[in-house]
């Protein structure tokens, strides 16, 4: 008995000390919400995905802006007319040499190349620019999955923090209950048997204590995790499970929030732009059969040494027309057309699934509901059972067996009252990310 006691006294002081050596962080559920949405590790990797899209588009881009480019050579070149199959008319009186060279020469160039016409490459800019906007709503996903697991992290420390506290009510009734039963064997009134039970029920109730406790400090590393931050990170939670936690901008009317998902869902939104984007890019790779004009020129000094040089230069407009690639561009265009159908087909079963979670928050909202009113009915009941055995047992009329009794029924009516909020706050945070309002939850 004093052993448990003594473990349970460590226990609280050591608890103490950790919470003293990391300064408290006090924190609101939509604070919670508000630092998930814009630190948590799955949104900062996002934004990089996003930085990532743009810079393929913009790589995009640059097919339709202006190349340009410099270089410089010096050849020592030597070469044969023979080679090229030019030879001069028998019969004149000169002739000349089989080898020719070796000589000097110096050429410098300036290129410039612009794209007039390039249908195919604008085509694919547009769908490069489809994949920014869908690794945008992406991020969005990313935030309201996180601003979601934030909510229920914080809801479930709340919840522990209840239970806590719930279990050291508990505790306080043993005690309570403990100095009757001794009161009433020192009066002759019941056996020692009665006082047994009452520590025993009081070290029953201090080592659920401890457990609660444990759980509180575990639910603090877990809402850590989810707001990115550190796990030994200490909060102090604002909010109870009372009243209207959890509420959001979501409708309780199930067509409305319905209606407000298609409208708002993120991942949905993401589906749908990765869908146009192949689809798009599907029609740019069949431009690519179309002519492309190109306007091409170069100016340079030309010469055998650079003091003899003389400035040269070409402009060209050059059309090409794409023939044969070896069917390439019948399976490129065939792979993207089948990501387009296999993101139809995605997109047609995040719809069924978004309407299953608001149905399923709404019914969970509602069970929590009613369940709360049982459970406010029940624990009122075990209150006054308890009342009531402890007159009869202060009374004598009877032993404290029924006494326990009706403190393990106010235990449990304890914990089936604060599942009931939990529940009920769980299905508004719930309905708030079905709808796509999740990060408007406080």
């Amino acid at each position: 008995m004093h052993k448990l006691v003594g473990t349970a006294v460590a226990a609280a002081l050591c608890w103490s000390v950790a919470a003293r050596a990391q300064s408290p962080t006090r924190l609101t559920l939509a604070e919670a919400v508000r630092m998930a949405s814009g630190a948590a590790p799955a949104v900062e990797a996002a934004g990089y995905r996003i930085a990532g899209a743009q810079a393929r588009a913009h790589e995009t881009r640059g097919g339709l802006l202006p190349s340009l480019s410099m270089s410089a050579a010096y050849f020592n070149r030597s070469a044969t007319l023979a080679s090229t199959g030019f030879a001069f008319p028998p019969g004149l009186p000169f002739s000349l040499p089989a080898m020719i060279g070796p000589y000097d020469n110096v050429d410098g160039r300036i290129r410039v190349t612009q794209a007039v016409v390039d249908i195919a490459t604008w085509q694919h800019l547009k769908a490069d620019n489809l994949q920014v906007r869908g690794s945008e709503a992406d991020r969005g996903a990313a935030v309201q999955g996180a601003a979601r697991a934030a909510a229920l992290a914080y809801l479930r420390a709340v919840r522990a923090q209840a239970l806590l506290g719930a279990r050291q009510a508990d505790s306080v009734t043993a005690s309570e209950l403990l100095s009757l039963a001794d009161a009433q064997v020192q009066a002759g009134v019941s056996p020692p048997l009665d006082a047994t039970r009452a520590r025993t029920q009081l070290a029953a109730a201090r080592g659920a204590m401890i457990v609660a406790r444990n759980q509180r400090q575990k639910a603090d590393i877990d809402l850590a995790l989810a707001l990115g931050r550190d796990p030994a990170t200490v909060f102090v939670l604002s909010d109870t499970l009372t009243g209207d936690l959890g509420t959001s901008a979501a409708p309780l009317d199930s067509a409305a929030a319905l209606s407000l998902a298609l409208e708002r869902r993120a991942d949905l939104v993401a589906e749908r732009d990765r869908g146009l984007s192949a689809a798009t890019q599907r029609r740019a790779i069949g431009m690519e059969r179309l002519p492309r004009l190109d306007l091409l020129g170069d100016w340079g000094p030309n010469g055998k040494t650079p003091g003899t040089t003389l400035n040269t230069r070409d402009l060209a407009v050059s059309v090409t027309i794409p023939l044969l690639d070896g069917l390439k561009r019948d399976a490129r265009g065939a792979e993207q057309e089948a990501l387009a159908a296999e993101s139809g087909v995605r997109e047609r079963d995040l719809q069924r699934q978004i309407a299953a979670q608001v149905r399923s928050a709404l019914l969970d909202f509602g069970s929590g509901v009613e369940q709360h009113d049982v459970a406010a009915q029940r624990l009122s009941l075990a209150e006054e059972e308890l009342s009531e055995a402890r007159e009869r047992f202060a009374s004598g009329v009877s032993g404290n067996i029924d006494l326990i009794s009706a403190q393990s029924t106010l235990n449990q009516a304890r914990d089936a009252e604060i599942e009931a909020r939990f529940t009920t706050a769980a299905a508004r945070v719930n309905l708030a990310y079905a709808a796509g309002v999740v990060e408007t939850v406080h």
